[in-house]
């Protein structure tokens, strides 16, 4: 269903054209309504949609203070309007945009809130509904008293929304910033983007170093424990500890043609074997590097 206006270039050129659509009477409504539901009228649906395009331009007039482009709130509500007349019933007897101002707005609201930031600040229906209760909550608030005192506004705020005040702390918190690009300049006659001031987190040269000599040698020293075992040792051992896909003792019983049990036992006195010799090698690096600070 593909009900919207032809491309727009401007909101001025948008409204020019919505303007020529008028709106539809009750009884006119109806048989469009009708006729789209029973017979899937194409035409039918999107002179329902067009009647209808100036109230989506008002709704969108009342989300102007999150700071999004206009346009791209309409374009939303246009989506909303058109699946409110895909489902939209007749047969209740009440008036299209009755039913489709709940449409329109779940569209723009679900635009607003993917738009505010890239973390999700809305997750629940709660949420939802704080998020966009909370300004209007609060400026009616200050209409109301001459005080400035915010506590009492967190107070109040959860009263009137039925929500703890650390949910209302937690959602203003969470309105009070934009995401921004790390690409952006820190301030418009800085050179420096804010990327710039991000910590690298990597190591340095020398810890890059440290690190692939201690792997290195832990290698070494696995290599060497694992060359004092027998054949049979060291294929228990790869198969029951560095493969990725670890076989069973069942299996290599049935390899070998022996019992499980002798399979442990072999896996065990191997295990005690790569300990001793992996002990004895640590002891010998220790003494080298004991040897090697002497000189120094």
């Amino acid at each position: 269903m593909n009900y919207l206006p032809v491309a727009i270039d401007s909101f001025e050129q948008y409204m020019s054209q919505i303007n020529r659509f008028e709106p539809l009477d009750r009884e006119t409504e109806a048989k469009l309504a009708w006729q789209y539901k029973k017979n899937n009228d194409l035409d039918a649906a999107q002179r329902l949609t067009c009647a209808n395009l100036r109230f989506v331009v008002k709704i969108a007039y009342e989300y102007r203070a999150y700071g999004l482009k206009l346009i791209d709130l309409i374009q939303e509500g246009n989506i909303g309007l058109m699946m409110a007349i895909r489902k939209f019933d007749p047969a209740r007897n009440i008036r299209l945009i009755s039913y489709a101002v709940w449409w329109i707005r779940a569209y723009m609201h679900n635009y607003i809130m993917s738009s505010w930031s890239l973390v999700k600040i809305g997750t629940t229906q709660a949420q939802k509904k704080l998020f966009f209760k909370l300004r209007q909550t609060r400026d009616a608030l200050k209409q109301l008293t001459t005080g400035d005192d915010s506590n009492n506004d967190t107070v109040e705020i959860a009263k009137q929304l039925n929500v703890s005040c650390e949910a209302v702390e937690e959602m203003s918190l969470r309105m009070s910033g934009r995401d921004s690009s790390l690409d952006m300049t820190i301030t418009p006659d800085s050179d420096t983007n804010h990327i710039e001031n991000l910590a690298d987190q990597r190591c340095d040269q020398e810890q890059s170093l440290i690190s692939l000599e201690s792997d290195q040698l832990r290698n070494q020293s696995i290599h060497a424990a694992l060359s004092a075992l027998n054949e049979r040792e060291q294929h228990i051992i790869a198969k029951r500890l560095l493969d990725d896909e670890p076989m069973t003792l069942q299996d290599l019983a049935d390899h070998y043609g022996i019992s499980k049990e002798r399979v442990r036992q072999l896996e065990k006195r191997a295990l005690e074997k790569l300990k001793e010799q992996l002990t004895q090698t640590h002891h010998l690096a220790e003494n080298n590097l004991e040897s090697s600070s002497c000189m120094f």
